[in-house]
């Protein structure tokens, strides 16, 4: 059983108006629906529109003969609000990024505690009420899957109202896990109910070891009688052991090399070449949010061009951007933010002849795939990155033996590293010189570093993140 805020799927309308059923994105949703051919898979999420109330209990088919049931919880708009847009986000995502601004942010005021009574818990309650109800009706002792930042409470509110014996649980967190200054940030009654709620599972799984320990440093700072175990990752609460592991998360390999031989992405890799006309390209893709450092981004792409003037005329930075969270004033304020500092670039080191800086805006996955394909350096120098799957998808389609910049605060920099020019994010100057080193490196080495990364992210797919955390409980039996 997964338990995710969305689903496997979401409803379009197609041109009459009829509600047709999309299959969603992303790796977890296709590690997941693989499994559906091997087991019975109940998904259970929340309601995202009118027409998904109608779904509950609905068995959606899949590709390869897999097939899910899906349940649903339906919270009232107001809670839901709560939870999602006040809580979840920006609240702990904003934390857990280590974003906030502290000497203005954030103000946990009477509207942010109702926030998290009647919004944050009530919602995980009802998560946790409907596992319940669904467990009556199984015959076999099931896996419970939580999925993210979302479900922190869920797992008590579970095992406090489930009969014995609990079902097995494992919750993956899929964003970074800071140290216990940044959770200080919340009041104790937040932060205790977080950790709490988190050591009522069997499995916790992170994305980096530096996730793990974090965790295990911030229940020893905060949760009272606690007993933490760093050596074998264990943390023993409330007479249970929480087993804690890093499962750095993946890419399905072999669906990605499908999509991109599509003649919708060749077509649309001829538009970019056509575009760039010859030029070199550094590429960025990213979502429209604080924690990918966009603007200095653009920053060090000017100074690349200030003091590597034979770059000029020869490159083009093209960025692909996804809007994010728009309704959300410091995302808004973000946007404006890299739109002025591209045009900055452009205005200054540009010409009637070349645009420094190409910026789209708009999801188009096909046509990042064929960007992917054709870039000769490609930026992720993320400020704060639970993984980063673009780093990974890069190097599996790129056929220009393309070099990777990439951050050391991007979860992906602990498998990538070997192969990749790695960064700190806020040096600019030093971004600077890794994506000229990047343009210049000669052909031999690009082939070793691209081969090298290639090899990492294909032996560690998403296949493989979800079998690591079959085995780990299978061997620690659980």
């Amino acid at each position: 059983m997964v338990v995710s805020n969305r689903g496997p799927i979401f409803l379009t309308e197609n041109s009459d108006g009829v509600p047709e059923i999309q299959r969603g994105s992303g790796g977890l949703v296709t590690a997941l629906t693989g499994l559906g051919r091997q087991v019975s898979l109940t998904w259970l999420a929340c309601t995202q529109n009118e027409a998904e109330k109608g779904l509950n209990d609905k068995v959606i088919p899949f590709n390869n003969n897999a097939s899910i049931r899906i349940e649903f919880i339906n919270p009232d708009e107001e809670a839901y609000n709560g939870y999602y847009n006040l809580i979840s986000n920006p609240l702990l995502w904003f934390l857990q990024h280590s974003m906030w601004n502290t000497s203005i942010a954030p103000i946990i005021d009477r509207s942010t505690w109702q926030a998290w009574n009647e919004g944050y818990r009530t919602v995980n309650r009802l998560f946790a009420e409907k596992v319940v109800n669904l467990l009556k009706k199984r015959k076999k002792r099931p896996l419970v899957m939580f999925q993210d930042y979302h479900l922190y409470l869920a797992p008590r509110f579970l095992r406090q109202n489930c009969d014995d014996p609990p079902p097995t649980l494992l919750h993956f967190i899929h964003i970074p896990w800071p140290g216990p200054e940044d959770w200080g940030l919340l009041p104790p009654a937040m932060r205790e109910a977080i950790l709490d709620g988190l050591c009522a599972v069997d499995l916790l799984g992170f994305q980096t070891r530096e996730d793990s320990l974090n965790f295990l440093r911030t229940c020893e700072a905060y949760l009272p009688t606690v007993d933490v175990k760093y050596r074998e990752g264990k943390v023993f609460y409330q007479n249970h052991c929480t087993h804690v592991r890093d499962f750095p998360i993946s890419i399905d390999v072999d669906d990605l090399k499908k999509k991109a031989s599509s003649p919708a992405v060749a077509n649309l890799r001829e538009e970019i070449l056509d575009a760039i006309q010859g030029r070199k390209m550094i590429l960025r893709i990213d979502r429209i949010e604080p924690s990918k450092n966009i603007v200095r981004g653009f920053q060090a792409f000017a100074e690349l061009l200030e003091y590597h003037p034979e770059h000029r005329g020869k490159v083009v930075f093209l960025a692909l951007l996804m809007p994010s969270r728009l309704g959300v004033d410091e995302y808004k304020d973000y946007l404006d933010a890299l739109m002025a500092g591209a045009g900055r670039v452009n205005a200054q080191y540009g010409n009637h002849e070349w645009e420094p800086i190409r910026l789209l805006v708009g999801e188009n996955y096909e046509r990042a795939i064929a960007a992917l394909q054709v870039y000769d350096v490609l930026l992720v120098n993320s400020i704060a990155d639970g993984m980063n799957l673009v780093a990974k998808e890069g190097p599996i389609v790129n056929n220009k033996d393309g070099v990777l910049v990439l951050s050391d605060r991007a979860g992906a920099a602990q498998q990538l590293a070997p192969g990749a020019l790695v960064i700190s994010p806020c040096d600019i100057s030093n971004t600077a010189e890794a994506i000229h080193h990047g343009l210049v490196m000669d052909s031999e080495t690009r082939q070793v570093r691209a081969a090298s990364l290639r090899w990492l992210v294909e032996k560690d797919d998403i296949k493989a993140w979800f079998k690591a955390q079959l085995e780990t409980i299978a061997e620690l039996d659980l």
